[in-house]
């Protein structure tokens, strides 16, 4: 088997799910005592978050960068960055490393390919959602139509993510708010709903929404299963 690193922390509660469903993954495809071989850098967060509110992402990238270079000197062969938003700066990371950084839109995106959709909602934080480095990878790669919330409800989405979700608060107020904000997503069309921050599965599941849900911290670690077992070739 494969050795994967995992740069987590940003928060560490969705951190805590890509260890689970990674070894979980193993554990179903393999059978009996197997686990995942993983190296995990959990990095401070409120470092990470003083960079996004500065708007210091060449800051970020670089801190980030090291962290990546770090796991591969320690013997990982390929790095999950297991956030979203800071996908912001994977260049950044990709270029100083040798190993294939697992893009997180990748999966997502051709899940939703093979389900024959093609406009989406993307709820995120306030980066993810407005920048173009994430959206612009799914309208790229895969020609998909990505729509976002309008306001207010794009910072309800975000502040819902840093005042309760990175906390590990859960509260269904919330919940409501957010099956209120894909409702307004379905009737101007989207057909499926990106949980574009890896904390939102906490929050929001198939269950709470009348379209297919595709949870990005679940398909990006079924990526990272598939390369750990060597099921599909590693794309740098």
């Amino acid at each position: 088997m494969r050795t994967i690193g995992i740069l987590g922390g940003m928060s560490w509660q969705s951190s805590v799910d890509y260890y689970r469903y990674i070894n979980t993954g193993v554990a179903e495809r393999l059978g009996g005592y197997h686990s995942a071989r993983t190296l995990m850098l959990s990095v401070d967060f409120a470092e990470i978050e003083a960079l996004q509110a500065a708007d210091d992402w060449d800051a970020a990238g670089q801190r980030l960068a090291e962290d990546a270079r770090a796991l591969e000197a320690g013997g990982a062969g390929a790095v999950v960055l297991a956030t979203n938003t800071m996908h912001r700066v994977a260049p950044a990371i990709q270029a100083a490393v040798s190993i294939p950084l697992l893009h997180i839109a990748d999966p997502t995106g051709e899940a939703i390919r093979d389900a024959g959709l093609a406009r989406v909602a993307l709820l995120g934080t306030r980066y993810t959602m407005e920048q173009e480095f994430y959206r612009g990878r799914l309208v790229e790669r895969f020609g998909l139509d990505v729509l976002v919330p309008d306001e207010p409800d794009r910072t309800r989405v975000h502040d819902v993510i840093y005042n309760e979700l990175v906390h590990g608060v859960v509260q269904d107020e919330s919940r409501e708010a957010y099956r209120s904000v894909v409702a307004r997503l379905v009737e101007r069309g989207a057909e499926g709903v990106i949980l574009g921050c890896t904390e939102i599965g906490l929050l929001l599941s198939a269950a709470d929404v009348p379209v297919p849900v595709f949870d990005t911290t679940r398909l990006h670690c079924e990526a990272a299963v598939d390369w750990l077992l060597d099921e599909v070739p590693a794309e740098g």
